[in-house]
C-alpha cells in the first residue's frame, strides 16, 4: 500500500527523514505546489490530491500544516489510515488567539523574516541533533517566502467542521505551536515539541508499526 505524506509549512520531505514504515507500505513524498492567489486551504488540498491514486487503496500522513490538508483530503477520499503528527484535524482546534492575529492581520504586518529568523535562533534551545539543527536552518534558509506568506493566511482562516474517520492524530504535550489543550489526540507523546518527527521519531515509529501492523 501506498503511504503519501505531507510535510509543513516551511519543510520538506526531508522533515520524515527518520520516520520508518513496516514493510508492504511505500512512502511517497508529495511536495508542494504553487498556490493560486487568495487561495483557501481547502482548494489547495483539492488541487493538491491530483497527486493520489485513488483507484488503490492508500493512506495519509501529514505533519503541522500537511496534516490539515491531509485531513481535507480524507473527507471525500476516504484513505485506509489518517495520521496526524504535531497537526489538528479540524479548524476549531486552531488556537483561539490564531483567530485574533487573523482579525487585526499582524501575520501581514510582520514579514516572512520575522518567523523565520525565530525559528533559526530557538534551535539553540532545543533538543534536535546536531545533524537535525542542520537540517532545520538548511530548509529554512530554502524556504519560500511567498508560500510561507500564503500558508500563515490560510491556516488562520481555514474552515473545517468535519473530523474525518480513521484518524490517527499523534501530537507532543509541549507542542508550541499548535498547544495539546487546544486538541484531542489519540496519541500523546510526553515532553515533545512542534519538531518531534525529528527528535523524538523512535516513539512515533514504533506508534506507526503499531498502526499499520
Amino acid at each position: 500500500m501506498k503511504v503519501y505524506f505531507f510535510s509543513g509549512l516551511g519543510a520538506d520531505r526531508s522533515v520524515f527523514r527518520h520516520i520508518h514504515l513496516p514493510a508492504g507500505f511505500e512512502p511517497v513524498f508529495i511536495d508542494w505546489i504553487p498556490p493560486l492567489e487568495n487561495e483557501s486551504l481547502s482548494s489547495y488540498s483539492l488541487r493538491l490530491s491530483k497527486k493520489i491514486d485513488f483507484t488503490e487503496s492508500f493512506s495519509l500522513i501529514g505533519v503541522s500544516m500537511g496534516g490539515m490538508i491531509a485531513a481535507e483530503i480524507a473527507n471525500y477520499a476516504k484513505p485506509e489510515h489518517l495520521v496526524l503528527i504535531s497537526s489538528i484535524p479540524v479548524s476549531n482546534h486552531l488556537p483561539p488567539y490564531y483567530r485574533y492575529l487573523a482579525r487585526i492581520k499582524l501575520h501581514r504586518i510582520l514579514p516572512v523574516s520575522f518567523f523565520l529568523k525565530g525559528a533559526v535562533v530557538k534551535r539553540f534551545f532545543t533538543s534536535e541533533s546536531k545533524e537535525d539543527k542542520k537540517l532545520i536552518r538548511n530548509m529554512i534558509s530554502k524556504a519560500d517566502v511567498s508560500f510561507i506568506r500564503w500558508g500563515m493566511e490560510a491556516i488562520v482562516n481555514w474552515q473545517m467542521e468535519n473530523i474525518p474517520v480513521n484518524i490517527i492524530h499523534i501530537h507532543g504535550s509541549r507542542d508550541e505551536i499548535l498547544p495539546r489543550r487546544f486538541t484531542r489526540p489519540t496519541f500523546v507523546i510526553p515532553g515533545a515539541g512542534h519538531l518531534m518527527v525529528l527528535n523524538r521519531s523512535s516513539e512515533i515509529n514504533k506508534i506507526l508499526s503499531g498502526i499499520f501492523n
